[in-house]
């Protein structure tokens, strides 16, 4: 015997079609198309509501998720269903390099090194970015971008050693 609801849900006509236009908007992440879609299964007013176990299965999240979002829709409403609260120490939170930046110090990285340099340093591609970027960016940041995208400032022969294949020949 199943234990009884704790929570009833019943949407008005506004929360639905908010509800509608969240989902009709191809902007809306996954996290959030789901919640959606998952609140308007749940709805009581609308006729045929789906068990937790049923409703977990078919929009393969587990039951907790569907019980945070019951408990969120009853203790915050509906606004804090269809928006996407990314947590302030998150990763995507924590970029301080954008596409676009990212392709500006790529685009330094690859073009020739200043004058009075062999190649491209670290401090260069800081001070040059520093110049060229409204936001300033920090040279471990630098050094992710060009680590992302495998490149590697030593790989050309500065004339200060020479490579080991010269030197045993």
């Amino acid at each position: 015997m199943a234990r009884p609801k704790k929570y009833i849900i019943k949407l008005s006509n506004d929360e639905r079609e908010a509800l509608q236009k969240t989902i009709g908007n191809k902007r809306t992440c996954k996290t959030v198309l789901k919640r959606c879609q998952i609140l308007l299964e749940l709805d009581e007013e609308r006729g045929r509501v789906l068990t937790h176990e049923q409703l977990a299965h078919s929009y393969a999240v587990s039951r907790a998720t569907i019980t945070n979002i019951i408990q969120t829709y009853v203790k915050n409403g509906i606004k804090n269903i269809i928006r996407y609260n990314i947590s302030p120490n998150s990763s995507a939170a924590l970029r301080k390099v954008d596409g676009r930046a990212e392709a500006h110090i790529i685009q330094l990285a690859c073009s020739p090194a200043p004058e009075g340099h062999s190649r491209w340093t670290l401090r260069l591609l800081e001070e040059k970015a520093r110049i060229e970027l409204e936001v300033p960016v920090g040279r471990e940041a630098i050094r992710q971008t060009l680590k992302k995208m495998n490149l590697n400032l030593t790989k050309i022969p500065t004339g200060a050693s020479l490579p080991k294949k010269m030197q045993n020949s």
